[in-house]
């Protein structure tokens, strides 16, 4: 679709939309008509030609959505797949492989990697914005219920949300996945390893100390909820034991 029918559409497609949506597409052209359909339709958009330039964004901020190419330099997007829905950080951002490999192998192996929709190249705007649209909605259904507690804490994923006796606790986002993390494996121990790679990623090249120091500074927003993160020494940490 040309850019001014685009511009025509915008009313018909824009319902306020806010979110996020990073486009991992290394052919430029292809890549920039996707940001620019979606910045038009009132979506954020960036997009980036490989996986180390997506790794390097996420350590910034949380899309909401992830567009990702199967065939890209490097890192190819089945592993870049594996790599998002292994880590506690990613796993729960929707994806949509959006490729030219239209094997019924490519499209099961994607969904059953964890994809939540399949595009296969080449395909309209509308239908391609409409696919979007689809996918938030049923991530944000999801998202809404999905409450994680130990005793009084409670954490609501989707509305990144912590209280603790009722009381409402501001965290920063990496003391929120940090947090969250500890609360999908209550009872267990996780090593500062493990932690490391969940909630900043496989690449992160932080020393251990650094979840030491976000441990000590989230018992201390968490007060008196804070007792229930206990250090297993030699080991790491872990939270309703």
């Amino acid at each position: 679709m040309a850019k001014a029918s685009i511009l025509k559409n915008r009313l018909q497609y824009a319902e306020g939309a806010s979110e996020m949506i990073y486009c991992v597409e290394d052919e430029r052209n292809i890549r920039e008509l996707l940001v620019y359909t979606l910045e038009t339709t009132g979506f954020q958009a960036k997009g980036f030609s490989e996986g180390r330039e997506l790794w390097s964004a996420l350590k910034e901020e949380t899309p909401e959505l992830i567009l990702l190419d199967i065939m890209l330099p490097g890192e190819d997007g089945y592993a870049i797949l594996d790599r998002l829905k292994s880590a506690s950080s990613t796993r729960n951002i929707p994806i949509i492989m959006v490729t030219a490999k239209e094997a019924e192998f490519d499209k099961v192996r994607g969904l059953e990697g964890g994809a939540d929709d399949y595009i296969t190249k080449p395909f309209g705007m509308m239908e391609f914005v409409a696919r979007v649209k689809a996918v938030l909605r049923r991530s944000a259904r999801q998202n809404e219920d999905k409450e994680l507690y130990c005793g009084a804490l409670r954490v609501n994923a989707g509305r990144h949300e912590v209280r603790f006796d009722g009381q409402k606790i501001e965290l920063t986002r990496k003391e929120f996945e940090l947090l969250q993390y500890l609360m999908e494996n209550k009872g267990l121990v996780l090593s500062r390893n493990q932690i490391l790679c969940h909630v900043w990623g496989y690449d992160f090249d932080g020393e251990t100390r650094t979840v030491d120091v976000h441990i000590r500074t989230l018992r201390q927003k968490l007060g008196a909820a804070g007792e229930m993160v206990e250090t297993v020494r030699g080991v790491g940490y872990r939270i309703g034991a």
